[in-house]
């Protein structure tokens, strides 16, 4: 009776794409994947709610899956490759409905989400709420795997966190009185607050391998250009600025938390440099346009019409995307965010440190 479980246990593992199998026991040196964050994450967890941001309509996921799962880009994104380089299949949106096991991790992130409540409200699954998520699969998965097994697991684990862009565009564009009675300092220091304390509640719950994306040229990208009077080809500076504000917020800290919480570890990939040279020498990096958006209208293809299902139902379409940095106003390519994600996981400290991410796994 033995022999016969072990040999049923090994093709269930084999042939299955579940790891709680086998008496619940794990691979030796599993390491699982949690992402948090917004629409450069969102794997289409905004498929399963009404919100206008989604992207599960055509031309979003031509190039690689050939259909539209829900992703702001024409293939994959930035935790889908990083899935790829660990050998763990797709990361799965958190809502997609499906008798999940979660022992690959899964992925919370939302389009339009900020580290601040206020940030796009009732459209989002915002910070906070992510956390409570992650804090129901813990719950999960302390009672399938036991305590002992569990914090092994979660200690394991990596955690890849991407947030404040739309919490400083809507600092900027939105009239609310939420937004305009801060300084641009102090609003800072609540985005930077809020993802700081979520932080924390992970490393109670176990976690101790982080990583984290900073912002780039916000004011750079096609949707945010044409903001700027005359079409003259500058960016919208002032949110750029806010971006600066908040990078070295960031790194201040988790330069803190490093020092006072014992192991925690983390990979920080500084995007504004990455993105930035591409985005001033495309052609080094196998693009031919990084100003213009691949897929919408106007300026730039700045208009976020990208698929007609908008406010705006007109948009072009180019002809092969990975010619371009930008898919639609807002978001990179498939292979924009193939290149960002092979700098995390094992780019240098200049651009992703103090660890990178293919560092973090083997920890």
């Amino acid at each position: 009776m033995e022999s016969l479980r072990f040999v049923l246990c090994f093709f269930l593992f084999c042939g299955s794409s579940l790891s709680l199998v086998c008496g619940n026991g794990l691979p030796k040196n599993h390491v699982a994947l949690f992402a948090f964050g917004d629409s450069l994450f969102d794997p289409g967890n905004n498929n399963y709610f009404n919100t206008i941001a989604q992207a599960n309509f055509p031309p979003y996921g031509e190039t690689f899956f050939k259909y539209p799962t829900g992703r702001f880009s024409d293939g994959r994104l930035i935790p889908d490759f990083i899935a790829k380089h660990a050998n763990l299949p797709l990361i799965p949106p958190y809502l997609q409905p499906g008798n999940h096991q979660f022992t690959y991790g899964v992925n919370f992130a939302s389009a339009g989400a900020g580290a601040l409540a206020e940030t796009a409200q009732g459209f989002v699954i915002d910070l906070k709420t992510q956390l409570s998520y992650f804090k129901k699969v813990e719950n999960l998965l302390r009672q399938k795997l036991g305590d002992a097994e569990a914090k092994a697991f979660f200690s394991k684990a990596v955690y890849l966190f991407n947030f404040g862009a739309a919490d400083y565009e809507s600092f900027l564009l939105t009239n609310s009185s939420i937004f305009q009675s801060f300084s641009k300092e102090e609003y800072v220091g609540m985005v930077i607050g809020n993802l700081t304390d979520t932080i924390k509640e992970i490393y109670r719950k176990g976690g101790k391998k982080f990583g984290f994306l900073n912002l780039g040229e916000l004011g750079c990208v096609p949707g945010l250009r044409i903001l700027v009077p005359g079409n003259t080809g500058s960016c919208f500076e002032e949110l750029t600025e806010l971006a600066k504000l908040h990078n070295a917020a960031l790194s201040e800290a988790l330069q803190e938390l490093e020092i006072k919480q014992v192991d925690f570890k983390y990979a920080k990939h500084d995007i504004n440099i990455s993105f930035g040279e591409r985005r001033n020498n495309p052609e080094k990096y196998g693009f031919k346009e990084a100003d213009i958006a691949c897929c919408g209208s106007g300026p730039y293809r700045g208009i976020d019409s990208c698929g007609g299902k908008r406010v705006v139902t007109e948009y072009e379409l180019c002809s092969d995307p990975t010619e371009y940095l930008f898919f639609d106003a807002y978001h990179p390519t498939d292979e924009a965010n193939r290149q960002i994600a092979e700098l995390m996981w094992s780019g240098t400290p200049n651009i992703t440190g103090p660890y990178n991410l293919k560092a973090l796994f083997k920890i």
